[in-house]
This record gives structure tokens, sequence and C-alpha cells, in this order.
């Protein structure tokens, strides 16, 4: 069959611009949201008049057929073809005859596409909300386990305080909840239609926009039609807020690789997520977490890839927007993939509890407590701290941790010093006294945790 628009030409389109030109290799992705798009389109075209009731019938039936035969997997999508629209229309004049050429009255591919985009990121948006949801889960399941369970805190990665481990995992909950609403605040932006802009001025038939966006669940249509054609502000949001999603993936995976180190020992990921070595037997790797901190550069790529498509472009539609496309694609499998596997890996990883309790035992973390204590008997904290400087430089000469100074040797440094020292620098007691609103202390911790399970309701 020729072109669909090769009525103005002369010439056949040379074979390397058809295929360099062509999207479908890509854009089939959009096969349902076409078809769905396509039958709000012919029943508004039908309920005002514009197309009669019989040509609509055949048109619906038509496209079911193909939506059948596009989920079975019995479609073969044709680089000649260009895209998907002209793809599903030319299927559809082969099923259905030439009335099938009426179904793209009064709109043209550029709200075309930009429709099919519009609903292929709504249904995506809604999955990727369920996902962070599901890795949030995992990480409420193991918080409520190890609520009491003690590791050192850093800053810098040099150890600071000890924290709970489940206020640890807790935070990456609130940055996942963060991330939640985003995707779901970006919903408001994504369901616009812009069907019924036409190629950029609208049609001259009497179509109802606002009839389709009700059919297909939009909230609201573009009040702009050029607007409506060019915008793809909803993708770069949408890619924006998967970068940060996968920055905090890819924060979580750093500490998951370095937790499950022998240096660490921390935790133990599951053998399902793990791989081997093919020289050196020993060798457990965590290369699920080692991959999703390095997906989340192409993520971030196709961010940045689309701005610059989109800093240059005048109105209304270009084919530099053709571009918009496979980063989307690609961010969307990327996202989904990384989100799948997160989730249970976290769920299964066994916490080395030993092991945490002793590094805290093992370090010089608790002294920020010992300056909390002299603070408390009148001393200023200036002063404090310069005396507690100089306690850990004397325990690291003296090869000793703070626990194991004598009474009278931290009577040398401060006559304020008594025997409660010893309780308050227990690792235990130093994580329950910090109480303060969103602190690590236990109570702290398990009201976070219940707002956490609450949220989750």
């Amino acid at each position: 069959m020729s072109k669909l628009w090769g009525g103005r030409f002369t010439k056949e389109t040379n074979k390397l611009v058809e295929e360099f030109t062509a999207s479908i290799a890509f854009d089939q992705l959009l096969a349902l949201e076409d078809i769905e798009g396509s039958l709000a389109h012919v029943q508004m075209l039908g309920e005002t008049g514009i197309l009669p009731q019989e040509d609509v019938v055949t048109i619906k039936q038509g496209l079911l057929r193909i939506k059948d035969k596009v989920q079975q997997g019995e479609v073969e999508f044709l680089v000649e073809d260009e895209d998907i629209h002209m793809n599903i229309e030319r299927l559809l004049i082969e099923e259905v005859g030439a009335v099938g050429g009426k179904l793209h009255t009064g709109r043209s591919r550029n709200d075309q596409v930009a429709t099919d985009m519009h609903l292929y990121l709504r249904n995506r948006t809604l999955e990727f909300i369920d996902l962070v949801k599901a890795v949030q889960e995992a990480i409420v399941k193991q918080a409520k386990e190890h609520v009491e369970t003690i590791l050192p805190g850093y800053t810098h990665l040099q150890r600071a305080q000890p924290v709970s481990f489940a206020h640890h995992l807790l935070a990456y909950f609130w940055m996942f909840e963060r991330d939640k609403e985003r995707l779901q605040d970006s919903l408001k932006r994504i369901n616009v239609l812009p069907l019924g802009a036409g190629a950029l001025a609208g049609t001259t038939f009497p179509i109802q926009r606002e009839r389709v966006a009700e059919l297909l669940g939009f909230d609201h249509i573009y009040p702009n039609s050029m607007d409506a054609v060019s915008d793809r502000d909803f993708i770069v949001e949408f890619l924006g807020i998967a970068s940060t999603l996968m920055m905090h993936i890819s924060r979580l995976s750093e500490e998951l690789v370095v937790w499950s180190s022998q240096e660490f020992q921390f935790v133990e990921l599951d053998d399902s997520f793990c791989t081997g070595s093919s020289i050196m037997p020993q060798k457990k790797n965590p290369d699920v977490p080692e991959l999703l901190r390095a997906k989340t550069g192409r993520v971030y790529g196709n961010l940045f890839g689309l701005l610059t498509v989109l800093k240059g472009l005048p109105l209304a539609y270009n084919k530099d927007m053709q571009e918009d496309k496979e980063g989307m694609f690609d961010t969307v499998a990327t996202l989904d993939g990384s989100l799948r596997l997160l989730a249970p890996m976290i769920e299964t990883m066994t916490v080395n509890t030993d092991k945490m309790k002793s590094a805290v035992q093992q370090d010089y973390s608790n002294a920020t407590d010992i300056a909390d204590y002299l603070a408390k008997k009148g001393v200023p904290f200036r002063d404090a701290h310069e005396v507690i400087g100089k306690i850990v430089l004397y325990a690291i000469q003296h090869k000793k941790y703070l626990l194991d100074l004598s009474m009278e040797e931290y009577q040398e440094f401060h006559a304020e010093f008594q025997e409660d020292i010893f309780s308050v620098l227990d690792p235990t007691n130093v994580v329950a006294a910090r109480e303060s609103a969103g602190g690590t202390g236990f109570v702290q911790v398990k009201e976070q945790l219940g707002k956490a399970i609450e949220l989750l309701k």
C-alpha cells in the first residue's frame, strides 16, 4: 500500500530515509494505547454525527480484532508504515476495507502520538506507585524485626554514632515515600488530553474533546492546541522523578554492597540475588545492587537527552520529538526491573546482628554522649567537646575503647565523671537515649514505624 500521506509526492521515499525516520521499531510499544485512543475517538465521531453509526461499528469491531491480534503477538509491524499510528491504520483498512480510512477524521498523528504517550505514562506511573509501595513494605518488614538492632551510623564514611538498624532502613522508606508522592502528583499533568488539537491548530470538524477525555478517563483537555501537540513536559517530569527514584535506589544499593562485604558482614544477601566468580570459587558477588547503581546513569542520560532535544524547538510539532520515546521506554524498563528486584532482595536478606553489635563496641561512636554527659552537669559544651577529644586521643594511643577506660582514667580528665558514665556509654543506652522527635531512640523508632505502616494502608 502506498504511503497514507503520499499524494503530495512524486518519488518513493529513499530506503535509508525510510529506515532512519521510522519509529515503529520502538513505538510499537504504544500499540494498545493507540487502539484505546482510536476507540474513544471513533465513538465520539459517531456521537457527533461526523461519521455514520454503521461506519463506527465497523471500525470499532476492526480495532478490537487488531487489539486481540496484538495481544496474541500475531501482528507484523512494517517499517514502510513508519510508526505505530500508520501501522494500525493499515491493519484496520486490511481488516475492514476503505471505511477504515475514516478513522483519522478530525485528528492528526501529532495529537494522536501525544495522546498515546499520556495514556502509556499514566498506566506505567500507576504501576510504579505500586512497585515503590512494595519496596517500602519490604523495608518495613525488616525494620519491624530490628528496632533494637544497633549498628554504627556514619558520616563521611567514618563511624559517627550508633543507631537503630530499623531507623537506618526507615530513612529509605521516607525517601521512597517522597518518590511515591512525586509520582502521584505527576498524574495531574499526565492526565490531560491532547487529542482533538489536530496537527497544531485544531480542526474544522465539530468534535467534542471533552467527551473523548471522559471516555479515556482524562481530567482535563489542553486549552491550547499548539501546546497540546508540542508539550513533553510530562515526560521530562517522569524522567526527573525516575532519576531521583533511581538515585535513592542507588544509595541503598551502595549500602547493601558495603554491608555485605567481608570487611563489614552486616548483612548477607540471599543467594538468588548474587552470582559467583568463574575463577574464584569462594566469591559471592552482590551483582544486583551493583547493577542497580550503574543503571542509574542510563536513567539520568535519558533525562538529559530529552531536555537537549526540546531546548531549541520552536512551536509546534517537529520531527525531533520522535526522540522522546526511546529514552522514556528505556527508563520505564529500567525502573520496572529495578523495583521488582529491590523489594524481594531487601525482604530476603539476612541481618547479622552480632556483627553489628560487635562493631559498635569496638569504636568511639559513643564519644558524643560523654560530651552530653558533662554538659548536663553544667560544663559548657565546647569545653566538654575538648575534654572528650583528649580522652579519645588518649584511648587510641593506649589501644583502648571508651568503655575500657577505668574510673581513675576518666577523672584524670575531669572531676565530674562518676560511675554512671559506663552506663551512659553502653551502645544500647546511647541509642535509646536519643528520644528527640525523629531520633534513633527505640521509642521514637517504634512511633516512626507506626507512621510508616499507617501510610502503607
